[in-house]
């Protein structure tokens, strides 16, 4: 399969274009859907604690390096640091949680999964411990911040970055890290293009992971308001106008391509290996700059992960 990868700095490191994720992938069906994607050519894997599925992604991706389809060198593997681990002895505990949960030896990239802390969960007392009916606990994000430096000097992580993260965070994060963010996780999409965001992060040499590419499509089953009442992006008339001019690309593809070319890594996931393989072949076309003006302009913008709606946090206000 043909891939493309992005530099990370500071440390050189490669991560492909195109990962899979693991949200909502069922516990009982992870492994084996790891393992195809593994068999399809997928080389990056996009997980975290709150997934919940962290032992069963980690079973597919030993049995594949187990039966010889890749070596872990040639993975990129990602998790996350869950809100309730902010505080400074928190941090390394989560982190070996989930390299224990996973069964490896190190992380390519360990993200702060949102600039939010919560109240700290022991593990023997819910795990993960989602969103819940936890207390906001103010822990200063530098704090945070230097214990993801110390994972880096333990040699554990390779990579540390932030996700959910919006202009004045990184500004002020910029301010003090030792080791700066190599990536920016965040929701984009044809309906949130965070384009100002992006250019902002990419200027100060983060690379971008874009989640959530199909927008409403993973949020509709979660009961979200606003996905409801939007027009589905595979139903879209626009985006269906530009898959018809690349025979014979779908919609999906088509998205992922914009979002390639913009230098934004995706993490479209699947159970149906013929959707895997059609996601993964996106490396053999390319959208025209009216194409991309022309997705670029569905910005709304439609935020669809926001703690406000589930959490009762307003994290964009």
């Amino acid at each position: 399969m043909a891939t493309e990868s992005l530099t990370l700095q500071p440390g050189g490191a490669k991560m492909p274009l195109l990962g899979f994720g693991t949200w909502k992938v069922p516990k009982d069906k992870a492994a084996d859907i790891v393992y195809k994607a593994i068999q399809t050519g997928y080389r990056l894997f996009d997980c975290a604690c709150d997934y919940g599925n962290e032992v069963e992604v980690g079973q597919g991706i030993r049995k594949a390096i187990e039966d010889g389809l890749v070596t872990r060198e040639q993975l990129f593997v990602t998790s996350k640091l869950w809100n309730t681990y902010h505080r400074q002895e928190h941090v390394p505990m989560a982190f070996d949680k989930t390299l224990t949960d996973l069964g490896l030896d190190y992380l390519d990239l360990y993200l702060i999964h949102f600039p939010i802390s919560l109240k700290f969960v022991p593990f023997e007392k819910r795990y993960p411990p989602e969103w819940g009916n936890n207390e906001q606990d103010f822990v200063p994000l530098q704090e945070t911040w230097t214990a993801m430096e110390q994972l880096v000097d333990s040699k554990k992580v390779k990579n540390i970055g932030v996700s959910n993260f919006n202009a004045m965070l990184l500004m002020d994060l910029l301010s003090y890290a030792r080791i700066k963010p190599a990536v920016l996780h965040v929701e984009i999409h044809p309906y949130l293009n965070n384009q100002d965001l992006v250019r902002y992060a990419q200027s100060q040499g983060l690379q971008i992971t874009g989640y959530s590419s199909f927008g409403p499509a993973s949020y509709v089953e979660l009961g979200n308001d606003s996905a409801k009442g939007a027009v589905p992006l595979f139903e879209e008339e626009r985006l269906g106008k530009i898959a018809k001019a690349h025979p014979p690309k779908s919609v999906a593809q088509v998205i992922l391509r914009w979002l390639i070319q913009n230098k934004i890594a995706v993490i479209p996931k699947s159970s149906d290996p013929k959707r895997m393989a059609q996601n993964a072949d996106i490396f053999d076309f390319e959208l025209s700059s009216e194409e991309m003006k022309t997705i670029q302009g569905m910005n709304i913008p439609l935020r669809l992960n926001d703690p406000r709606d589930y959490a009762n946090i307003p994290m964009y206000a």
